[in-house]
């Protein structure tokens, strides 16, 4: 796989949300034709001012609308599939959530490339996909496999299908399990979370579980920058037709450091902390996720920031303090 020429339509499924919309405008600053597909599920389209001034083409669409699809990838150098649920909690109420929009959406994309004879696609997957690993930090080698969500579960399906696809149909696919990935237009998550929590009731924090859990936090820039560097530079047409790296900072956080960054950060004083729900405080949670970064650094890409720093920013982001 190669990486495509400034002529040639970058397409990015899901280019309107979080971390989409941080790729869309890395490829753009480059150069790079781009085409978003993407549902709008959240109702906000971070890509708007593009798409006013007709620098990125845009389709609203579902991810299962096959027609759509394929009007969407003909001529694409490389499809970046982002779009999917980021949401792990409402997969508890709609258990076909994931089905849906991970693994029957990914299997569409898969469709309109082989169509039409697209032959590159990028995939953030998701430390999800490790469930409780016995090995910490986790490893790309590691297995079985068994996620605890059904998030996890839904993207494991998709690096299946790809997988396939690849080996079946000449695609030629990088699959990046991603840490957790951070930054001022997030929607949920834990800083999202105990912000909004604070702004509520600056005296109490909620805390869903018992805080002892940590994971790798990085910024959505840096996440890009990871994901541009090996797609560039990480990989050569030798390398097998499907390749996995984990990206992410080589630290985890804990939850206890998120809250006292945050509280910090809003300028509170004598916040009480309250724990619910055990260990784990809500369904298909991953207490402790730390991926082992070893293979990315070995190919020449490190994250510049600690995840420490990360939360700070991202929080401070948030907040619009910076």
């Amino acid at each position: 796989m190669t990486s495509p020429n400034s002529d040639a339509i970058a397409v990015v499924t899901g280019g309107a949300g979080f971390l989409g919309s941080h790729l869309v405008e890395r490829l753009l600053r480059e150069g790079h034709r781009v085409r978003v597909f993407d549902k709008l599920v959240r109702g906000t389209n971070w890509v708007q001012s593009h798409v006013d001034q007709g620098t990125v083409e845009f389709v609203q669409a579902d991810l299962l609308d096959f027609e759509a699809l394929v009007d969407t990838v003909q001529g694409a150098s490389v499809v970046w599939h982002l779009a999917g649920n980021t949401d792990i909690p409402a997969g508890v109420s709609d258990t076909e959530l994931d089905v849906r929009n991970a693994v029957l959406g990914t299997r569409t994309v898969l469709e309109a490339m082989r169509s039409t004879g697209v032959k590159g696609i990028l995939f953030p997957s998701t430390g999800a996909v490790y469930g409780d690993a016995k090995v910490v930090p986790t490893p790309e080698t590691y297995g079985p496999l068994l996620p605890n969500s059904l998030y996890g579960a839904g993207k494991l399906g998709c690096e299946g299908l790809i997988s396939a696809y690849c080996s079946m149909f000449g695609i030629r696919a990088r699959i990046f399990r991603l840490g957790n990935v951070i930054g001022s237009r997030m929607g949920h998550g834990i800083i999202y979370d105990f912000i909004n929590k604070l702004s509520q009731n600056p005296s109490e924090l909620e805390i869903l579980g018992d805080g002892q859990g940590a994971k790798n936090y990085f910024l959505a820039e840096e996440c890009v920058d990871g994901i541009m560097y090996f797609f560039r530079n990480g990989f050569s047409d030798n390398h097998t037709s499907c390749d996995i790296i984990n990206i992410g900072t080589d630290a985890s956080t804990s939850v206890m450091k998120i809250a006292q960054i945050i509280i910090e950060e809003m300028g509170l004083d004598d916040v009480k902390y309250r724990f619910t729900g055990g260990v784990k405080g809500w369904l298909g949670d991953q207490p402790k996720v730390f991926l082992d970064v070893t293979k990315a650094k070995n190919l020449g890409w490190v994250a510049r920031n600690s995840s420490e720093h990360a939360v700070r920013v991202a929080a401070r982001r948030y907040l619009d303090k910076e």
